[in-house]
């Protein structure tokens, strides 16, 4: 159940997200959907071996290298999938920091409303 929330959240900060920015473009609400479960997928099996490659760049950067992982992420979503498009690299950038942003604020939203069992 929590997969299916978590799924639902970023499938509307992609959506919002693409709405802010004028280089993302979002054809519908399955594409979002779609958008949201690559991101994931991508995150779990490509991002930790990109981390792991990279890391004397990353600790020369001081972390900041990992912004321009999470745009490469962005970049394969882009470009695997047709309904969504974004224009370059700054864009990706710019989009996944506000996507962090925006899903950070819904999860923390949601996760308030939820009573944990004692």
């Amino acid at each position: 159940m929590r997969f299916l929330i978590r799924m639902l959240i970023s499938t509307i900060a992609i959506m919002v997200t693409s709405y802010l920015l004028p280089g993302v473009s979002l054809d519908s609400f399955t594409s979002a959907l779609t958008t949201a479960l690559l991101i994931a997928l991508l995150n779990t099996l490509v991002k930790p071996v990109l981390i792991i490659l990279t890391i004397p760049v990353t600790l020369i950067t001081f972390g900041l290298f990992l912004l321009v992982i999470n745009a490469s992420i962005i970049m394969m979503a882009s470009n695997l999938l047709n309904g969504f498009h974004v224009e370059g690299f700054w864009y990706a950038l710019l989009f996944s920091i506000i996507l962090s942003g925006i899903t950070g604020v819904m999860e923390s939203m949601v996760s308030s409303d939820v009573k944990k069992p004692q």
